[in-house]
């Protein structure tokens, strides 16, 4: 069977099932483990699934299905960890104030702050509030609220009248989808709505987004792409795809 044709087939196994796992299908079609995992790869670029930890899901599930953060956290690791290394650079200098929207990379960059650098952060993530208290220069401003299980995030009334006081210096911000027609969108319509306020809070705006994000559209728009100033991703991002956003004014940064 050629590579073309065992993807296909991967793509209509995941669609009837729901899920498909790595192992699974490395026994289905008599491969070795690293075959399949390159084979979702070029599947999930193309749109047709969405690679999870040890295997993958239907690319049509991901508004039904929010993956949780321990699950998201195992998924396109290495280009999450080199996406937060530059999204560093975007970083105020010292007594800046920064924002951190809930998601694995944006608490990949938390952790990644730099110790000589006194800032002033702002959440609504449980885990990077947890992660940013024991840094000593960072002063933790959480974000309270009603706190949903799937993203640990701080959500509702209360989470946005709090976040109406706050003007921060750079904010980044994550997303399930980007697209230039759609904007940022993400399934929740209480994530949305955080969302929305954080980058209104922002002078400017950072979105950190693995490629498999963009090209793809949400249930719910919380920014358009005229609302952010830049985009940090990985260098699979296509050239055309690029173009056409720094074409917007977009700064894209791809690591």
């Amino acid at each position: 069977m050629y590579a073309e044709e065992r993807q296909q087939a991967i793509a209509a196994l995941a669609e009837q099932r729901g899920r498909v796992s790595v192992i699974e299908l490395a026994e289905q079609f008599e491969v070795t483990t690293e075959t399949v995992r390159r084979d979702l790869a070029a599947l999930d670029r193309l749109g047709l699934i969405r690679r999870v930890h040890g295997g993958a899901v239907p690319a049509a599930a991901l508004t039904a299905i929010e993956l949780g953060t321990g699950e998201r956290e195992h998924t396109r690791a290495a280009e999450k960890d080199r996406i937060a290394k530059a999204a560093l650079a975007f970083l105020p200098p010292t007594g800046g104030s920064v924002l951190f929207d809930a998601g694995t990379t944006t608490a990949r960059i938390a952790a990644a702050l730099p110790g000589d650098r006194e800032l002033v952060a702002v959440t609504n993530s449980l885990p990077i509030a947890v992660r940013l208290g024991g840094s000593a220069g960072v002063r933790t401003h959480i974000l309270g609220g009603r706190v949903r299980g799937v993203t640990q995030a701080a959500v509702g009334a209360d989470t946005l009248h709090m976040l109406a006081d706050f003007r921060v210096d750079v904010a980044f911000i994550g997303t399930n989808a980007l697209t230039i027609g759609h904007g940022l969108s993400t399934p929740d319509p209480d994530e949305a709505a955080v969302k929305r306020a954080m980058v209104a809070s922002a002078h400017r705006v950072v979105v950190v987004a693995d490629s498999t994000k963009i090209g793809r559209e949400d249930l719910i728009r919380f920014a358009a792409i005229a609302d952010i100033d830049v985009l940090v991703s990985d260098d699979q991002l296509l050239p055309a795809v690029r173009n056409e956003l720094s074409e917007f004014g977009i700064e894209v940064v791809t690591a």
